[in-house]
């Protein structure tokens, strides 16, 4: 699974980074130099994924929107590392009243539904705006705010784990600072999980993304192109019988949130020494079962053996006292 998510990956930081160069036209043009590339055209040798009903070219929105969908995962998930490791290391090193209240603003934040309090954050942050950088920007800080108690919860967890081990008394013991306490002892080695939910992170970014966009709080297509915003502008198409304008938005939201699914997956399973062990006992149990097998014995056979063993003991018993006996007569002759 690891390789075939990392493919996906992969291919989906191609296609985003290198956009310029891969989209046959800008996410915003409506015509070429050969005309107008017209409403609804179907896939073509043109258009080879056809046209939208606002006349866009949907290759060219799709490529474009990997890019948009890339800027947003690096915004909001770098940021929700970063101030989400931090407050988790205070919080689980100093304890007591700041501990407690981080906690309290962390819980009080899972109460909401994380899409709610994403399109309730991209409206106050954009402030009714839709332009590109806005948008991404607005779309990105609110998922940063979703995101933060959970790198928070982490991080917080392990460095209340460790706090408490031997090596780090003895660094507070030979006088070191709390500052190189809390970073070079404790928070090296408590982000050990971080790498499995960022991947989480980043295909939950995919699709708040695109929820904003279908809910129509995304971005505008003259300024970005995003595939959420696609989708909803293709559900009068489909009941039309045009199927090309929804189904490669589609395709590729389910593409990348399966390859970082299956690369975070992947990532649990080598950072788990327990699983890989289950696994491994799993892809070997066809040898375990036949080595593991009991052959229960014929019940006549056991029969025979008891008798067996309780007439030999009898036997035993008459040879001893027909000994005895010998021994016993010339002693009464002699007498």
């Amino acid at each position: 699974m690891l390789s075939i998510g990392l493919t996906l990956v992969g291919l989906f930081v191609i296609v985003a980074v290198f956009a310029p160069w891969l989209a046959p036209h800008s996410y915003s043009d409506l015509a070429s130099e050969a005309g107008e590339f017209g409403s609804l055209s179907a896939p073509s040798a043109a258009h080879p994924l056809g046209t939208t009903i606002a006349g866009y070219d949907v290759l060219s929105r799709v490529i474009w929107g990997a890019r948009t969908a890339l800027l947003v995962i690096i915004i909001a998930v770098l940021a929700s590392i970063i101030l989400g490791s931090l407050l988790g290391l205070l919080s689980g090193y100093l304890g007591g009243v700041i501990d407690r209240v981080l906690v309290m603003i962390a819980d009080a934040i899972y109460a909401f539904p994380s899409l709610l309090l994403a399109i309730v954050l991209s409206i106050v942050i954009s402030g009714g705006q839709s332009s590109m950088w806005g948008g991404i920007f607005a779309a990105g800080l609110s998922m940063t705010v979703v995101f933060i108690p959970q790198y928070f919860r982490v991080v917080r967890s392990e460095v209340v784990r460790i706090k408490a081990e031997a090596f780090v008394e003895s660094a507070r013991v030979i006088g070191a600072s709390h500052r190189r306490v809390m970073f070079r002892h404790i928070f090296r080695n408590s982000t050990r999980s971080l790498p499995l939910v960022f991947t989480l992170n980043a295909s939950e970014a995919i699709l708040t993304l695109a929820g904003l966009g279908f809910l129509g709080f995304g971005i505008e297509p003259n300024s970005a192109a995003e595939w959420g915003y696609d989708l909803n502008k293709s559900l009068s198409d489909v009941s039309n019988g045009i199927w090309w304008t929804s189904l490669f938005p589609g395709i590729a939201i389910v593409l990348v949130v399966l390859g970082l699914t299956l690369t975070g997956e992947s990532l649990n399973d080598l950072a788990d020494p327990r699983l890989r062990s289950r696994r491994r006992a799993s892809a070997g149990s066809g040898t375990v079962a036949d080595t593991s097998m009991v052959t229960l014995p014929d019940p006549a056979a056991v029969a025979a053996a008891s008798t067996a063993e309780q007439t030999v003991p009898a036997s035993n018993a008459t040879a001893a006292s027909l000994a005895e006996g010998a021994g016993a007569s010339p002693e009464r002759e002699s007498k």
